[in-house]
């Protein structure tokens, strides 16, 4: 946590994601005094929690621990709680027994949760997941349901920026960042080796105020340099 702070401050970053997970500092068993002191230390420096980072799978079959996320993430304060789609492979356009059963996990959270769903896995395209919300905004009356845009994902699904702009832009809450190589099946690289259309991405969010948040995922891809060395780089390259 502190070398957290340190890097926020010492970057310009006014925001943060905490992974909640077993291992990391952030998990759904931390005591009342333990998550009052996290918020305070967050708080005291002048961060926001863009997003609690779970691994939620919201089409998943198996029970899925969603409201003990959504606690902790009003407990600290965050904006809401990251899920992943995570259904199976679709074989057509027709909404899946997966997506009935985000339906239901949606309609009974409580509403002023808010539930942040990340461009991934089965619903990496702007397409795929706007016609998620879509079915959530026709069957789910007053849902909190917003999207975390990862840029990466859609760019690698086929989607210009633009496009997947004017796709997500109804739900959108903020935007993931990360630099990858197309020529290497889109693995994420350092800063400086990788092909993602960042400038197209800027020019299609000009004149909005949506955060962007750095991903960087040393944890699965230890070939990254480390975040240290990373946020200089990322401020040359957002300018």
């Amino acid at each position: 946590m502190d070398e957290v702070l340190e890097l926020a401050q010492g970057n310009d970053v006014n925001g943060l994601e905490l992974r909640t997970a077993p291992d990391e500092f952030t998990h759904v068993d931390l005591t009342a005094a333990e998550r009052q002191e996290l918020r305070s230390r967050i708080e005291d420096v002048g961060l926001e929690i863009l997003a609690l980072s779970s691994y939620v799978n919201l089409c998943a079959v198996e029970e899925q621990p969603l409201e003990a996320h959504l606690e902790l993430a009003a407990d600290l304060g965050a904006r809401g709680v990251r899920v992943f789609p995570g259904d199976d492979p679709g074989t057509t356009d027709a909404p899946s027994p997966g997506e009935f059963r985000a339906l239901d996990r949606i309609a009974t959270a409580p509403k002023e949760s808010r539930i942040l769903l990340e461009t991934h896995d089965s619903h990496s395209a702007g397409q795929k997941m706007a016609a998620l919300l879509t079915l959530i905004d026709s069957n789910v009356a007053g849902h909190n349901v917003r999207v975390i845009w990862d840029s990466a994902h859609t760019w690698s699904h086929g989607e210009t920026p633009a496009e997947s702009f004017a796709l997500l832009q109804p739900w959108l809450e903020f935007v993931q960042i990360k630099q990858s190589d197309s020529k290497q099946n889109y693995r994420p690289v350092a800063i400086e080796d990788g092909d993602f259309p960042i400038q197209d991405l800027l020019r299609a969010l000009e004149g909005t105020d949506y955060p962007l948040s750095l991903e960087w995922e040393t944890k699965w891809h230890p070939h990254l340099p480390s975040l240290a060395e990373t946020l200089p780089a990322v401020s040359a390259w957002l300018s």
